[in-house]
């Protein structure tokens, strides 16, 4: 992700939710920055939710923020995230689809 959608993110969720600007930032920023580590180190295939589990686990743990708050911060940029993806397909369907080998 770009930084500019990344501030999109956290944009969205702080709109979405009660928590300020820069708590909604320090916990989109360490859930995505685990998963960029996962994407580049690992090549194991992890199911959504045992992957969701892992990286709130990691985040809670990383930030010191509490379960229901990382959880729901997560969870909302889970949404806006899968918004865009749909907005994506439906615009431009060519963007998502698998490189031919």
């Amino acid at each position: 992700m770009t930084e500019q959608e990344i501030n999109r993110a956290v944009q969205y969720v702080t709109a979405s939710t009660s928590y300020d600007r820069e708590t909604v930032a320090q916990i989109i920023r360490t859930g995505l920055a685990e998963l960029e580590h996962l994407a580049t180190t690992s090549s194991a295939h992890f199911e959504r939710p045992v992957l969701l589990e892992y990286v709130c686990r990691w985040t809670i743990q990383r930030t010191g923020q509490p379960e229901p708050l990382v959880r729901e911060v997560l969870d909302c940029a889970g949404r806006w995230l899968e918004q865009l993806c749909k907005t994506v397909l439906r615009d431009n369907p060519a963007l998502l689809k698998e490189p031919e080998s």
